[in-house]
């Protein structure tokens, strides 16, 4: 991607005592003219932008709702496609971004193209099928373009603490769909507005796709100028966050980071925990309706996993800064796992207050999964080659996504919601204990040091 430099400005590379690279000496504005700050706002536009623009799309197409129903199980097919693509996309991706011949403002353009494409085959296709081909297919590689787009360029400016603004990029998608939500809860009828809410899908991927061009990435081994990486940080939050969350040993390739298993432990985990939130999720509302809460109350519990999930990525990314993010994503697990339990409690016994309180845990923790994970690829492997090996890691949502659809849509309209909410609060629980055993790759483990039986006092006396 392209970047600007400037010459005159001193900078040297300095080799930790892993072997690491760093390059410093060239400050945020120096390389871009602007204060990096950009790069967690621009990424938060186009995760948000995009993700409201596929919700515009959806809604504008209500017309052909009615001229072609669409049964539940219709709909858990299109979401399914859209998931699978959506998460395919990522290594692909990747690989082409960090080789350079897929810059991050053509990434970013390319995705817009596609959520606009696949919203005219949802509202102008000849047949329904074509309709949700076109939808799933351009829409669900449109949103993965930009989503690993714009979380992988945030990563890489702030490496001292990417936790809360990985989060706050990637809890753009559910502000991007709350809108469209509220709406929804408030009864209006979008198919009556389907002009409006096209162009309104159509501004937002332009301005995706305007964010887009301001995007940059650092120069490689690139380091904050005002942060020595050898030397301990005199800022307490940044001293706490790096002591936490250490940064990579060096920058694995994505073959190198292949042959780890922690990141193969690591797809185990998003792979489980990505299941069951969309489980849970598409399971809310046919649960909330079948054990007689009335449809305010199922919708306010949508309105709140809305809310909630928007705002969980960047609340949970400042705690793991601050905590570890190894630590936090075990108790974002057990917290996900435990809600799965309370959603079927609370709907056999018809509590409602702890219905809602079960859905905002559901959001809370489902919304904190891909930036804690994004953060952790880059802690674990580096940022040379991090929009690679995320890729690599993110697509193994694309079963996940779609195994928890097709269980939620077996389940929908039968008695057995036991059979999807006890084995996925079983296996959030097991996910927590797995989250415990991931350790960055090539760093020592302190417990097995064994220390020095001859000092260097010591030997220096016997000779």
């Amino acid at each position: 991607m392209a970047t600007t430099y400037h010459p005159s400005v001193p900078r040297r590379e300095v080799t930790d005592r892993n072997g690491r690279v760093y390059r410093i000496g060239e400050s945020d504005v120096d390389l871009m003219g602007r204060s990096r700050t950009w790069m967690a706002v621009l990424p938060w536009v186009g995760t948000t932008g995009i993700s409201a623009a596929a919700f515009a799309f959806a809604a504008a197409a209500d017309p052909l709702h009615t001229a072609h129903p669409w049964s539940g199980q219709d709909i858990y097919r299109l979401l399914g496609v859209w998931v699978f693509f959506q998460a395919a996309v990522a290594f692909p991706a990747g690989r082409l971004r960090e080789s350079g011949r897929l810059p991050a403002r053509t990434a970013m353009t390319i995705g817009a193209l596609g959520t606009l494409l696949g919203g005219a085959a949802l509202a102008f296709a000849p047949n329904d099928s074509a309709a949700r081909l076109g939808f799933a297919v351009c829409g669900g590689i449109g949103t993965g373009l930009v989503h690993a787009t714009c979380v992988n360029t945030t990563g890489k400016w702030f490496p001292e603490r990417r936790g809360a603004t990985t989060g706050l990029v990637g809890g753009g998608p559910a502000l991007g769909a709350l809108p469209f939500v509220i709406l929804l809860a408030a009864g209006l009828d979008l198919s009556k507005e389907g002009a409006v809410l096209t162009g309104v899908g159509i501004g937002l991927c332009l301005a995706v796709a305007a964010a887009g061009r301001l995007l940059q990435d650092p120069p490689k081994n690139w380091w904050p100028a005002h942060i020595d990486p050898l030397r301990q940080a005199t800022d307490p939050r940044i001293r706490r966050a790096l002591r936490k969350n250490p940064p990579a040993v060096r920058h694995y390739t994505p073959k190198e980071a292949a042959r780890t298993p922690v990141l193969w432990m690591m797809s185990i985990c998003l792979l489980c925990t990505t299941g069951i939130a969309v489980l849970g999720i598409a399971v809310l509302v046919p649960f909330g309706e079948e054990t007689g809460f009335a449809d305010a109350t199922v919708t306010t519990a949508i309105v709140l996993t809305a809310l909630v999930a928007g705002a969980a990525g960047g609340v949970v990314g400042r705690i793991s800064d601050r905590y570890g993010r190894r630590n936090t994503l075990s108790i974002v697990c057990i917290g996900l796992g435990t809600a799965q339990f309370g959603v079927l409690v609370s709907g056999r016994a018809g509590s409602m207050p702890f219905f809602l309180l079960c859905a905002v845990v559901v959001g809370l923790c489902g919304g904190a999964l891909l930036p804690l994970f994004a953060a952790m690829t880059a802690d674990y492997f580096g940022e040379n080659d991090n929009a690679a090996i995320y890729g690599l890691i993110h697509s193994s949502t694309a079963i996940a996504g779609v195994v928890g659809l097709v269980t939620g849509a077996l389940v929908t309209g039968s008695p057995d919601y036991d059979g999807a909410f006890v084995p996925a609060g079983s296996l959030g629980l097991a996910t927590a204990v797995l989250a415990l055993f991931l350790k960055a790759p090539g760093r020592p483990n302190a417990r097995r040091i064994v220390p020095n039986p001859h000092p260097l006092g010591e030997e220096m006396s016997l000779t």
